[in-house]
């Protein structure tokens, strides 16, 4: 089982980036798929899911209207388009895979904002 994240980066304040991540190794479209963060000193928290099938998102109430999660089964990859970046959002990107006790997590993606 493999997650890959890519697309990270310096970006300044009102930019975007976006972030992907690759997944193999098992049955990708049957999981929800999910972003998470952690910044220096902070416990890690739940950016944005989206479900396996009917693909609802949710997001965290401080990247509503500025972050959309999607999916791609075909490619077995999951992105973070993110907009309007500000320094608060500085913090390592991590995918995660879940599907009722199955939890799988990728290694993360530095995202700095900062001019």
């Amino acid at each position: 089982v493999q997650l890959v994240e890519s697309g990270g980066g310096l970006v300044q304040p009102g930019g975007s980036l976006r972030l992907s991540c690759a997944a193999s190794g098992f049955t990708f479209s049957s999981y929800a798929m999910n972003w998470y963060r952690q910044a220096p000193g902070k416990e890690r928290e739940l950016v944005a899911g989206i479900s396996s099938g009917d693909g609802v998102s949710h997001y965290a109430d401080s990247v509503k209207g500025r972050f959309t999660i999607s999916r791609d089964d075909a490619k077995n990859t999951v992105y973070l388009q993110m907009n309007n970046l500000k320094p608060e959002d500085t913090a390592v990107y991590y995918c995660n895979a879940l599907r009722w006790d199955h939890l799988y997590w990728g290694q993360g993606t530095q995202v700095t904002v900062s001019s």
